[in-house]
């Protein structure tokens, strides 16, 4: 006779093992074990791959903004596959619209219209080579938002920030000197991280920059600056290597150029040090750049080519924030202010 145990051990005789032994390549499971229609379909992830390719192509995208794209793209094709059952290429206006009702009602509208931008120019690209016959995004308006200007660093701010490296050791005199030619130069961190040795001119006392849209720019760094990647050359740099050999001027303690998270993790470690309580973001010293040229009647021109701006209206922000600058100082000091 059988006991209660010999029962629960015992197979089901409806039990199928051949089904959970199916290979992923013929059924792509999520997390919850079950069929992805959630995923976009392979006609659409193509589509993303072509538009990316002629990114690339057309524009000399650098590999952040591409991924960047990639994932704006990629997201909405999943949610209209989940939601609408359709491929990128079957887009409507309605699906656009139900779309950024349902992801982007409580978001900034900033990050709404910067989706909003990835789309625009994914099907306005999709219509040009007669991929589709009508562009869903023609009658989409970007959401208002109000203007936004960088939170900028006084000078002395910006004084206490490069005085906080220990520059008796040699990644402290690593630091100080990114720190020193961030604010001699205005340069992006992405174009600071990836600088290399050879494309500093010491005689000449200029950086050769390839910065956004794969454009090339010369930018001055000044005696200060100088002095201080000499000093890095003799003292940081072949102790870091330890006899290693990297094209990079900034390196790490393992070989290799430094990266974006690391700078902003060196920014707020020393802010912290030298007491800076302000707003920081990885452009900080940046932004400091440009406003303070400003604020000693740099032409807002010039400004501009240092940056590395297309267009003049993006350089334009800093003269408000310089004018907001003098305005508070004024009321600060003057009798009558």
């Amino acid at each position: 006779m059988a006991t209660e145990a010999d029962k629960t051990v015992k197979p089901r005789k409806s039990a199928k093992p051949a089904q959970t032994a199916k290979p992923a390549s013929k059924s792509r499971k999520t997390a919850a074990g079950k069929a992805p229609k959630v995923e976009a379909t392979g006609a659409s992830l193509a589509a993303i791959d072509e538009f990316c390719d002629t990114l690339w192509l057309e524009d000399g995208l650098a590999k952040n903004s591409l991924e960047a794209y990639r994932r704006d793209m990629t997201l909405f094709a999943h949610w209209l596959q989940t939601q609408r059952h359709k491929d990128l290429l079957a887009t409507t206006a309605d699906d656009l619209n139900a779309y950024f009702a349902a992801r982007h009602a409580d978001t900034k509208p900033s990050s709404a219209n910067r989706r909003l931008a990835v789309l625009k120019r994914f099907f306005l690209l999709a219509l040009r080579q007669n991929r589709i016959t009508e562009d869903p995004c023609l009658r989409l308006r970007s959401a208002k938002q109000p203007p936004r200007f960088p939170k900028v660093l006084s000078e002395g701010q910006v004084e206490a920030l490069l005085a906080a490296p220990d520059v008796s050791t040699p990644l402290g005199l690593r630091d100080r000197t990114m720190l020193e030619l961030m604010y001699a130069s205005g340069l992006r961190v992405s174009e600071l991280v990836l600088l290399k040795s050879v494309e500093v001119g010491m005689n000449e006392g200029v950086l050769r920059i390839t910065g956004k849209g794969n454009k090339t720019r010369l930018v001055p760094f000044g005696e200060e600056a100088r002095s201080w990647i000499e000093r890095y050359l003799r003292d940081g740099r072949p102790q870091i290597l330890e006899g290693q050999i990297d094209d990079a001027l900034f390196v790490t303690a393992r070989g290799g150029a430094m990266t974006r998270q690391m700078f902003w993790t060196l920014i707020k470690k020393y802010a912290l040090q030298g007491d800076i309580r302000a707003p920081l973001s990885p452009h900080t010293l940046r932004h400091a750049f440009a406003t303070h040229l400003l604020n000693h009647g740099a032409d807002l021109r010039v400004v501009q080519l240092l940056l590395g701006h297309a267009d003049i209206s993006t350089t334009q922000i800093y003269t408000h924030v310089a004018r907001e600058r003098l305005k508070k100082l004024h009321a600060e000091h003057h009798p009558r202010g």
